[in-house]
C-alpha cells in the first residue's frame, strides 16, 4: 500500500488543458474514485501517476517517493513505479496463455520459476480462473478477460493499483459482477487504488471516496453519500443524477431555511445559512422524491401529465404546469401506467430531500 500525493498537476495538449493545477491526495489503502464526463480529464491524471503520460507542471509522490516533478525535470518510468493497472481494453498478450499473461510482470521483475508458478496460480485462484491458467485469451468471455488483466494487475504486490474504466466493455450482468470481485478483492488485499470511471453506479458501490471531475479540475471531493445526497454545484447535481435542477429567487425564510419563488411555485427548503432575499439559488431534487397524488391538495400544485416511460419497475413522468416542467419517478403500479397523457396530477416536492445551491 502507499499513499498518493499530487500537487498542481497540468496536462496540455496543444493548445487544449486537460488537467489544470490539480491537488489531490489519496491516502494509503483507500480506494479512490475519479468520476466525470469524458474529456474531464481523470484518465489523463491516472496515466500521469502511471507514467504514460508526462505532465506540463506538478509533483506526483507514491509512497513518499517523488516519481514525478516538472520543475526539477524529474521522471520515474512506469516499470519503476510499482504499480498495476487494468485497461479498458484488457490489453492481453493474444499469443500467450492466461498463465503467461499473468506471469509476464513476474518475469520482468526475474523471479524464479517456482515463485512465479505459486504466485500465478495464488492471484488466478484470486479471480477464480485457476482452471484456465492454459487457455489462450481467445477462448475466455470478456468478463474472464479482465479478470485475467486483474491478476495480472495483482501478480507482482504493487504498491498502487490503477482502474482505467476497466467495466465499460461489459454487459450490465457481468458489469455487476465484476463489481462485486473488484469490491471483494479490495477488502481482502486492501492495495491503495484509483479508479477511473463515468459510471455512477461504479463509483458509488466501489468508492470510499470520490472524486467528481470537470474541466480538469475537481468539482467536488466525498464520500459516496455526500455527493449523492449533497452535490456542491449545479454540474455535480446534474451529473449525479439529479433529474429536476431549477433556478429561482430567495423570497423568504422559514424555521429551517428559506423559501424561494421557482416558476409560479413558492418552495420550501432546508438550507444552513448565507442566503439574501432577492438571491438567486438553485433547487435540485431528485425525480424519486417528489410526491404526487391524483387529487387536489392544499401543499401540491396542479401539473399535467405530457409524457410517461415505462421503466420496469418504475414509470417515469414527465409533468408540466406552474412554469415548471418536472420529473418524476414512481414505482410501477403492477406493472402498468395509473396515469396518461393529457391526465392531472398534484406534485410536492419535499424541502428535506431539496438540495439548495447558489447560483454561479
Amino acid at each position: 500500500m502507499a499513499k498518493v500525493e499530487i500537487n498542481g498537476l497540468s496536462k496540455r495538449f496543444g493548445d487544449a488543458t486537460a488537467v489544470d493545477g490539480l491537488d489531490l491526495v489519496v491516502e494509503e489503502g483507500e480506494f479512490l474514485t475519479l468520476l466525470g464526463p469524458s474529456g474531464c480529464g481523470k484518465t489523463t491524471t491516472l496515466r500521469c501517476v502511471a507514467g504514460l503520460e508526462t505532465p506540463a507542471e506538478g509533483d506526483i509522490h507514491i509512497g513518499g517517493e517523488c516519481v514525478v516533478s516538472a520543475k526539477r525535470q524529474l521522471f520515474t518510468p512506469p516499470e519503476r513505479r510499482r504499480l498495476g493497472m487494468v485497461f479498458q481494453s484488457y490489453a492481453l498478450w493474444p499469443h500467450m496463455t492466461v498463465f503467461g499473461n499473468v506471469a509476464y510482470p513476474l518475469r520482468m521483475q526475474r523471479r524464479s520459476r517456482s515463485e512465479i508458478a505459486q504466485r500465478v496460480m495464488e492471484v488466478l485462484a484470486l479471480v477464480r480462473l485457476e482452471d484456465y491458467a492454459q487457455r489462450s485469451p481467445s477462448q475466455l468471455s470478456g468478463g474472464q478477460q479482465q479478470r485475467v488483466a486483474l491478476a495480472r494487475a495483482m501478480a507482482a504486490d504493487p504498491r498502487l493499483l490503477l482502474f482505467d474504466e476497466p467495466l465499460s466493455n461489459l454487459d450490465t450482468k457481468l458489469r455487476g459482477r465484476m463489481r462485486d470481485l473488484l469490491l471483494r478483492l479490495h477488502r481482502s488485499i486492501g492495495t491503495t487504488s484509483i479508479y477511473v470511471t463515468h459510471d455512477q453506479l461504479e463509483a458509488l458501490t466501489l468508492s470510499d471516496r470520490i472524486v467528481v471531475m470537470n474541466d480538469g479540475r475537481i468539482e467536488q471531493t466525498g464520500s459516496p453519500q455526500e455527493i449523492y445526497t449533497s452535490p456542491a454545484s449545479r454540474f455535480v447535481a446534474d451529473f449525479v443524477g439529479f433529474e429536476n435542477i431549477h433556478t429561482g429567487v430567495v423570497c423568504g425564510g422559514w424555521s429551517q431555511g428559506y423559501e424561494a419563488r421557482v416558476g409560479d411555485l413558492t418552495i420550501k427548503f432546508r438550507h444552513q445559512g448565507g442566503l439574501g432575499t432577492g438571491e438567486s439559488v438553485t433547487l435540485a431534487v431528485r425525480g424519486c422524491h417528489i410526491g404526487i397524488a391524483t387529487e387536489p391538495r392544499a401543499d401540491h400544485g396542479e401539473f399535467a401529465v405530457v409524457n410517461h416511460v415505462y421503466l420496469g419497475d418504475q414509470v417515469e413522468y414527465a409533468l408540466e404546469g406552474n412554469g415548471l416542467r418536472l420529473i418524476v419517478r414512481k414505482a410501477a403500479p403492477d406493472g402498468t401506467l395509473d396515469s396518461h397523457i393529457g391526465s392531472r396530477l398534484w406534485a410536492r416536492i419535499p424541502p428535506e430531500h431539496i438540495v439548495g445551491l447558489k447560483s454561479p
